[in-house]
This record gives structure tokens, C-alpha cells and sequence, in this order.
């Protein structure tokens, strides 16, 4: 693939969305406007996760307004975090696949940050918040989460619940991904770490919350969580017994 410029990369742009209906349409107006300005060859794609607010109406209209430019993958039921990004993955088609939350609190416009730092040799690009705008007791539990992962599984990346991701779509069809819940980002970067490939890291804003309330942080959440964190740990040390995915991987 060329790197003589934008117009030779192809992108995918999906957003997880469950209950997003409010926050859906700037989100991707500000999506199209940058890609359209520096990503010509492009499509985004919205997973409604099994909604049970207007999403699915707020989606029909956009896609009315964006046309075939935009991609809808609707689940009837709520398939969980994971599930609404594994299809994302499936669906993607183009060579880079971006995703970031349907809620807002990050910025698609900052998506040039990541894609700066993409060389031949890097696999992908993870944002970190330069300043988590939640209320204190997220702010205290995703601290405590971030470093009980990051030691649990050797994580290297600094913000493993920053889900603003560039990553090269030759590297996805490498892994396999199993889990359901939010566990889906350590496995994700873990195995992404794994691959041999280069990471890159990139500062990105991080904005208050303006609608609804994440689905990460409710107890139900928090123990599938933490049973798949278990999991998880279980299984990546059967496969290292086995000697599989004995790469590592590089940090510029």
C-alpha cells in the first residue's frame, strides 16, 4: 500500500451504538466531514446493539441523508460490548479499520492524530485520554481496572479502555476474538500487542458524557467482566503453552 498519500488508504469507520440516539447525528457529521476531506475512499458503518431507544429511527434518517455511504448492522438483541465490535471487525472492508464509541466522548475528527503515526510497520494506532471527563467514581474504577489489566496480562499500551483505534485490517484476520463484554478491549490489544507488528500511541480528547449512561459501569457489567477477564487470562496461557502467538510487539 502506497503511503505517498491519503487517497491511496482505504478506511472503515464503525461506532458500537446502543441507546446513542442523541449523540448519533453530529457524531457522524463530523465523521463524513473529515473523511471526506482526507480520506476519499471510505465507508461508516453504525452497529445498533439491540437499541431500545429511537436509534434505529435516527439511524433510517441518516442513512437517507449519508446513502449507501453509510451501513447499518442491526442486532435484535443486545449482544454486549464485544459483540457489537466483532461485528464491526466482520464487517469492515476497507484496508485501515477505525472505531471509536457511538456516545461522543470522543472526537472523529481527531482521527488524523492516529493516522500520522501509521508507518509500513505499524499494526495500529491506540489514542489515550489526555483527561478522562467522567464523573469521580469512573474516573476511579477505570484506574483501577486499567492497571489491574495491564498487570493481569502484560498490557503494554497505557489506556486500555481508550477505544479510539487505527488498526491495519491484515492484522484482524490474524486474531480471533471470543469475548462478549468490555473484556473485548484487553483481548483486542492484547493479541493485537502479540502480533509482531508496531504500536503507536496518540493523546486524544476525551469529552463529558451528554446522554444516557454507559452500560460498562453497572454491577451486572462489572462481574461479567471480571469473569472474562479471568477467562480470558486462562486462555492466553494455554495458547502460550502451546507456543502460539510468541511475537511481540514493538513501541515507537
Amino acid at each position: 500500500m502506497s503511503r505517498n498519500g491519503r487517497a491511496s488508504e482505504t478506511i472503515s469507520v464503525f461506532f458500537p451504538a446502543y441507546n446513542d440516539a442523541p449523540s448519533l447525528p453530529s457524531l457522524l457529521e463530523k465523521t463524513f466531514a473529515v473523511l471526506r476531506s482526507q480520506f476519499p475512499q471510505h465507508e461508516v458503518i453504525v452497529i445498533n446493539d439491540g437499541s431500545q431507544d429511537d436509534t434505529a429511527a435516527v439511524l433510517q434518517r441518516l442513512q437517507q441523508h449519508y446513502g449507501p455511504a453509510l451501513r447499518i448492522i442491526t442486532h435484535e438483541r443486545n449482544r454486549g460490548y464485544g459483540g457489537a465490535l466483532r461485528s464491526g471487525f466482520s464487517a469492515a472492508r476497507n484496508d485501515l479499520v477505525f472505531y471509536t464509541d457511538g456516545d461522543g466522548q470522543y472526537d472523529p475528527t481527531e482521527l488524523p492524530r492516529l493516522f500520522e503515526q501509521l508507518t509500513p510497520a505499524t499494526g495500529f494506532v491506540n489514542g489515550y485520554k489526555l483527561e478522562r471527563n467522567d464523573p469521580w467514581h469512573r474516573i476511579l474504577i477505570g484506574r483501577i481496572y486499567n492497571r489491574f489489566a495491564r498487570a493481569l496480562f502484560g498490557v503494554h499500551i497505557r489506556d486500555i479502555d481508550c477505544d479510539f483505534r487505527l488498526i491495519r485490517r491484515e492484522l484482524l484476520e490474524n486474531i480471533q476474538l471470543t469475548s462478549t463484554s468490555g473484556t473485548i478491549c484487553v483481548e483486542l490489544v492484547r493479541k493485537l500487542e502479540l502480533s509482531g507488528w508496531a504500536v503507536a500511541e496518540v493523546g486524544v480528547h476525551h469529552y463529558p458524557r451528554q446522554h444516557g449512561r454507559s452500560q460498562f459501569f453497572r454491577i451486572r457489567s462489572l462481574l461479567t467482566t471480571m469473569f472474562q477477564l479471568i477467562r480470558l487470562r486462562v486462555q492466553l496461557w494455554t495458547a502460550a503453552a502451546k507456543g502460539e502467538n510468541i511475537q511481540r510487539c514493538i513501541y515507537r
